[in-house]
């Protein structure tokens, strides 16, 4: 299995964007909602756009939006 980099804030929101999430306000954080038949599913996402999100932050974003790891990693 490849290994997860940090990703910028940037390129994080776009992944989570082609996947039919949608921002819904930015402040410090940029949140981001996938809205199903389910329910809602709301992302935050670090917005710190001189820095890269670490590991850690990224493995809980990848966790809480559902989506499969393998779209984050280089």
């Amino acid at each position: 299995m490849p290994k997860l980099v940090a990703l910028s804030h940037d390129e994080v929101c776009r992944i989570l964007t082609a996947h039919g999430f949608v921002s819904v306000r930015q402040s410090k954080h940029s949140i981001l909602q996938l809205t199903t038949s389910a329910g809602t599913t709301t992302v935050p996402v670090p917005n710190h756009p001189t820095q890269k999100i670490p590991v850690g932050t990224l493995r809980g974003i990848i966790r809480q939006s559902g989506l499969s790891r393998t779209l984050f990693e280089k």
